[in-house]
């Protein structure tokens, strides 16, 4: 009993979720200093103040709970329910699209569609994400084994693999933007930055909780009794490889359909 109520105490008295915390609130009001009031440089330092301590934050909270605290499996509930929030997130992005593809149906097709629009590129960017999936798991495998050093290169594999991801999309964008389909040319280029961007935004985060992952794993603070960061991670970047089998089927192949 006095064991419970100790380790109660100290999580009672941790500081690590104050950083991250006030990093939640200085974001929104970042892009309302750049969006709404216009001043780019406070939406800058308010930015930046807001990554530091989100990673400070992040960073000792998890080395606490590694040195510290006890795996008792939440983890995995909790990233389940935030998979949940997300992918009501994403459903209301789609719904619009649908909605507005339906509607907008005959300018859509004569207008808007660009020439340069094609399926080749979200065909390979889709292989690329496929293929991080295989690595990721591959890396959980391996840390269940207690091969640390072959779950840490299949970890880089896959972090490789994301931003190999990240870069080609950006290039496709340019692409696209260069040949005059913004995000304000028309509702199908709102709508294909909207849904691209928010999910190349979540291999963002993807890649910034394997890089954590690795760093813990390197430092041997993962092993196969404290496995919830791992499972979360891995369960988060599968997440994201499905979503965007819908979110390119929608973005290219309905946006793009000539009918």
């Amino acid at each position: 009993m006095a064991q419970e109520v100790a380790q109660h105490h100290h999580h009672e008295v941790s500081v690590w979720p104050l950083p991250v915390g006030v990093a939640v609130l200085l974001t929104p009001i970042a892009i309302t200093s750049y969006f709404a009031w216009q001043k780019p440089l406070l939406a800058l330092i308010l930015g930046g103040v807001a990554v530091v301590l989100a990673v400070i934050g992040m960073a000792g909270w998890a080395n606490e709970f590694f040195t510290k605290g006890e795996d008792l499996g939440y983890g995995n509930v909790g990233i389940y329910l935030f998979i949940v929030s997300e992918v009501i997130i994403f459903g209301t992005v789609f719904a619009a699209f649908w909605a507005a593809r339906a509607l907008q149906a005959e300018v859509w097709v004569s207008e808007w569609i660009p020439e340069a629009m094609n399926l080749k590129m979200p065909i390979i960017l889709t292989l690329i994400l496929w293929a991080s999936s295989f690595t990721i798991w591959r890396a959980e495998v391996a840390m269940h084994h207690g091969e640390r050093g072959k779950s840490a290169l299949f970890i880089i594999a896959t972090m490789f693999l994301g931003i190999l991801f990240a870069v080609l999309h950006v290039l496709e964008w340019k692409h696209l933007w260069h040949e005059g389909f913004t995000i304000s040319a028309n509702m199908y280029g709102t709508g294909f930055y909207a849904l691209t961007g928010i999910h190349t935004s979540h291999v963002i985060v993807g890649l910034i909780m394997q890089a954590y992952l690795l760093g813990f794993l390197i430092a041997g603070k993962v092993n196969p009794s404290k496995m919830t960061v791992f499972k979360a991670t891995s369960a988060y970047w599968h997440f994201v490889d499905v979503m965007w089998l819908l979110v390119a089927s929608t973005a290219y192949a309905i946006g793009g359909l000539r009918f």
